[in-house]
């Protein structure tokens, strides 16, 4: 086996360790092997991070035109797909998610992130009026949009590229600096970036990557920091508030991306074999380790039996182990810590009385895997709404099945939450999905779908589920400072 590598910051165009040389191990979620030394940042790192983003704004980057900025992101989307297979390494190391989740979903859109919004800034206009004034020679109003400043983008670990770059694409599209603090479970792919920016030529400071932890950390000191302008953030509702809090010292713009406990909405009229498939995806692609999953599966009575019978049969076929491994479409959660807060949710479902229809448990690996974050997919049924499997986000490979008997009950029962993130709707009724799409209070809504996605429509969350848009045209409302020019004439 390789040595563990040593990850450092990436500052000001450099890799560099923190002054006081302090790391943390980053473990393998597939074997529990240490697989790399994470330099951890603190106040000192975040203060260099965040003085290259200013002078990168105020220098070269600064000046450059949006069509130069746009051929540099292009240049990044090219680099990052001729080291495509880097990335995909790099991801699997992290997430110990299958190589085809990673080739087919999460490092193509990385790649993409770059590019659509280097469109969006080139191909968006921004409003201009012309009006009249008293003495009839009138007044042209022409709005401009001015970069933001230092953004803070704090990621997640579930899609790790994958969201980190849904925040930079934008973030630099825009003419914005960007200090980013990777989830400590996995740093390796923002490292990765730094080189890619170093090849295409983005000038130092533009980019720049501190890692650490949340609290009393690199996490903290970069929301507590008085010269970061705004910050995106993906992750816990409770996380998100703490960052709102020090967001609220100076006023900075806050975007965030947080909990959901979504809601799949499965008709009797559906087409039953997509339904289940789209079903089985929603709730366990990555280990059902996605924001937009579905935990909770609401299906009209008449096929409910067959309907969970079918989706355990889809369960049971998974096959465990090694993500390099093209044979194998199922991974281990992203942690030992992680995975005993899914176990214990588990225990929960069977205390208060869930039917257990599959899984609820640790799977059978290989000696050389028994190390790994591995829990079994799991399915219950019986329980009311107020059971905490119900209730809470679980965050893992899990879901409840419950049965509905009219269109006005499933829609009370999928908006009975405090979150409202997603839904995924089943039918073949088009008058149907149109209505109930329209009821579902959530920001995202898919139609005999699931995780299909313009980047150019807004995306985010309702409830606690998140504050504010992005993609497309949202995107650039939140990352620029748009300004009115009236010129008399």
């Amino acid at each position: 086996m390789s040595q563990p590598q040593r990850i450092h910051h990436f500052i000001n165009g450099e890799f560099t360790a923190s002054p006081d040389a302090r790391y943390f191990d980053k473990r393998s979620p597939v074997d529990g092997s240490v697989i790399a030394h994470i330099a951890e940042g603190g106040k000192a790192d975040i203060d260099d991070a965040v003085k290259a983003a200013r002078s990168a704004l105020k220098g070269e980057w600064g000046k450059l035109s949006t069509d130069q900025r746009v051929d540099l992101l292009y240049g990044v989307a090219n680099e990052i797909t001729r080291r495509f297979d880097d990335f995909v390494a790099a991801e699997m190391a992290d997430t110990g998610q299958p190589s085809h989740v990673q080739k087919h979903v999460f490092i193509p859109r990385g790649a993409a992130n770059f590019k659509v919004f280097a469109d969006v800034i080139k191909n968006v206009a921004a409003e201009s009026f012309r009006m009249a004034t008293p003495d009839g020679k009138g007044a042209l109003n022409y709005a401009i949009r001015n970069p933001k400043g230092v953004i803070g983008v704090i990621s997640p670990w579930n899609a790790p590229f994958l969201l980190m770059t849904w925040k930079v694409g934008p973030a630099l599209a825009c003419g914005n600096t960007v200090v980013v603090k990777p989830s400590e479970e996995t740093p390796l792919t923002a490292t990765l970036l730094g080189e890619v920016m170093n090849t295409v030529g983005i000038p130092k400071g533009v980019y720049n990557v501190v890692n650490g932890f949340g609290p009393e950390s690199a996490g903290a000191y970069l929301t507590q920091h008085p010269g970061v302008d705004a910050i995106t953030f993906t992750g816990e509702t409770r996380t998100g508030t703490a960052i709102m809090k020090a967001a609220a010292e100076g006023m900075r713009d806050v975007s965030f991306e947080l909990g959901g406990k979504n809601a799949g909405i499965v008709f009797a009229d559906c087409n039953f074999d997509a339904a289940v498939d789209g079903i089985f995806r929603s709730a366990f692609l990555n280990t059902g380790q996605v924001c937009l999953g579905t935990e909770r599966v609401y299906v009209e009575r008449p096929i409910f039996e067959r309907f969970v019978r079918a989706l355990k049969a889809k369960v049971e076929a998974v096959r465990y182990g090694r993500p390099e491994n093209s044979a194998n479409n199922y991974g281990p959660l992203i942690s030992q810590e992680h995975r005993d807060k899914v176990l214990s949710y588990y225990k929960k479902a069977v205390a208060e009385g869930a039917t257990l229809v599959t899984g609820g448990g640790v799977p059978d690996m290989p000696a050389e895997l028994a190390g790994g974050s591995w829990v079994q997919p799991t399915i219950w049924t019986g329980l009311p709404e107020t059971a905490a499997v119900v209730r809470e986000e679980i965050f893992g490979p899990c879901c409840h099945i419950r049965p509905f008997d009219s269109e006005d009950e499933v829609i009370e029962l999928a908006n009975d939450n405090e979150y409202g993130l997603a839904t995924t709707i089943w039918t073949e009724n088009l008058s149907r999905a149109h209505r109930v799409a329209e009821r579902v209070e959530v920001g995202v809504t898919w139609v005999n779908s699931w995780f299909l996605r313009d980047l150019r429509t807004p995306f985010g969350g309702s409830k606690q589920s998140g504050i504010g848009r992005e993609g497309g045209v949202h995107s650039l409302e939140f990352y620029t400072e748009t300004r009115n020019v009236c010129i008399k004439l």
